[in-house]
């Protein structure tokens, strides 16, 4: 499958033109014994795009990264950074990566442990730069075991951004972040943008997606089920969102009959659907006799959409057939 999504960055729009990617998976295949964690993905990323790596556990987001940092070896296909391999890429300096696995060194302080990352980088910037850019100044003579998560994750960006990289890869980079930090976590990311360098983030966070990226993937069952930019991820659920209110008791069953229907939650009196054509949905619900409250109307969401996409994903799937043994349980 490949797929090829616009921005409005004229960096990124200019480098696609070129034939330049920053990122490539040629037919790329990756299995643990009998599952498949990535069946056969291909996609491009270009300088000057904020690229979101979407995708229920299990999905293959890590197996897909670990794959693009040169963390294992792909049973089939090609990876290519920056028209070389993913080691050749990070060796050159050109990578930098911000990851959930894997512990800090502790028993250093958070200036000494990011000075280390500045000393191995073959384009350091100073010390004190990064600091400030990660927002960690004001702790950098703590001891990293004294780190607090929303902490941790600020000094793991740092040492991300340790140089100047190309691109930079954030795995769930927020997690563990208040709200104050993360506005200025991706208010940094949006800096390294501008200056032609491609962020790809994975993460569960749908509205960072939503509101953060040029572009976003969608992996499911290790497969790109999706290509786009938000808008259009929404525009391919194909459907909208109906929500109202109802008095006294709600009859589900009927409700399930609506025509039109893509997904219904009930929650107390609040009814929530999801249609592909709202407006025959909502004819049929004043049909019933019913006299629903606050009625709304609205296009969906990232997360309503993301998970539309993946319904419709798993249904084709299944109409096709049932899978072989373990290939939905991908990394």
């Amino acid at each position: 499958m490949r797929t090829t999504a616009t921005t409005t960055d004229g960096t990124a729009a200019q480098a696609r033109e070129a034939g330049r990617p920053a990122v490539e998976f040629v037919s790329v295949d990756k299995s643990y014994g009998a599952v498949r964690a990535v069946a056969d993905v291909s996609l491009e990323l270009y300088p000057g795009e904020t690229v979101a790596l979407l995708g229920p556990n299990g999905a293959g987001k890590s197996t897909a990264l670990d794959l693009l940092l040169g963390l294992k070896n792909a049973d089939g296909g090609q990876v290519r950074v920056f028209g070389t391999t993913p080691a050749q890429a990070i060796g050159a300096g050109r990578v930098g990566a911000m990851l959930q696995s894997g512990g800090l060194m502790e028993e250093v302080t958070v200036r000494e442990l990011v000075g280390l990352a500045c000393d191995l980088h073959p384009k350091a910037y100073p010390v004190d730069r990064v600091l400030a850019a990660a927002g960690v100044t004001d702790i950098a003579s703590r001891m990293v075991n004294k780190l607090s998560g929303g902490q941790e994750q600020r000094v793991r960006f740092a040492m991300a951004t340790a140089g100047a990289n190309d691109l930079i890869v954030l795995d769930e980079p927020t997690v563990g972040m208040d709200v104050g930090a993360r506005q200025a976590f991706w208010a940094t990311m949006r800096g390294q943008v501008e200056q032609g360098r491609t962020v790809l983030f994975a993460t569960h966070y749908l509205e960072e997606a939503d509101a953060i990226a040029d572009r976003v993937l969608v992996l499911h069952q290790g497969r790109l089920i999706a290509d786009g930019t938000a808008a259009e991820i929404k525009a391919r659920a194909g459907a909208r969102r109906v929500t109202f209110d109802l008095d006294g008791a709600v009859d589900e069953a009927a409700l399930r009959a609506l025509p039109h229907l893509v997904g219904l939650d009930i929650t107390g009196p609040t009814v929530r659907i999801r249609s592909d054509d709202a407006d025959a949905t909502v004819h049929a619900v004043y049909g019933l006799g019913l006299y629903p409250r606050n009625l709304e109307v609205s296009g969906l969401g990232l997360e309503q959409a993301f998970l539309a996409i993946t319904d419709a994903a798993d249904a084709a799937r299944n109409d096709a057939g049932a899978l072989p043994a373990g290939e939905g349980d991908a990394r």
